[in-house]
């Protein structure tokens, strides 16, 4: 079975989404973030696909966490989406190393130590580039995580271009 698109993965987490309008509007900034950045980077085609794969579901934990938790919390968003994700993503075709994967990536994408991979690096990346423009991080906050965790050169030219901030 050939693995589901990227656009189908997209079209059905929109649809899980049930017309929240800020959890797909997130979905997409860091896919789009996340999708840019790994092109600029010159991944190949196996390691984009589980990136963007992985950004798209990034949050699917987070209707659940409202609910259960009353919040967002990403360790709660960590623990809840790597099984939910997989459940998501079992029967589109991919491999079992591609799922497992993506369920690792949704199960870290708030831990920005001991990162292992450039999938892993550009997911952190886009995540924290849309959550700070969302959430309006202030400027010290952005160029801490530009010093402390940003790696890619095209993540590093992106954060300094969406705010602004001197090369």
């Amino acid at each position: 079975m050939e693995a589901m698109s990227i656009s189908r993965i997209l079209e059905k987490m929109i649809a899980f989404s049930e017309g929240n309008l800020h959890d797909i509007d997130h979905l997409i900034r860091v896919w789009t973030y996340a999708k840019m950045i790994g092109e600029l980077e010159g991944l190949d085609a196996e390691t984009q696909y589980v990136l963007e794969a992985a950004a798209i579901v990034h949050d699917i934990a987070c209707p659940l966490c409202r609910e259960k938790y009353g919040n967002t919390n990403g360790k709660h968003q960590e623990a809840e989406g790597a099984p939910m994700a997989e459940a998501f993503l079992r029967g589109s075709g991919m491999s079992e190393a591609q799922l497992e994967r993506v369920k690792y990536l949704v199960g870290h994408h708030h831990t920005f130590t001991n990162i292992d991979g450039i999938d892993y690096q550009i997911l952190v990346e886009a995540d924290y580039i849309a959550n700070a423009s969302e959430n309006g991080y202030d400027a010290a906050s952005i160029e801490q995580f530009l010093r402390r965790v940003v790696r890619t050169e095209a993540g590093a030219r992106l954060l300094k271009s969406v705010f602004r901030l001197s090369p």
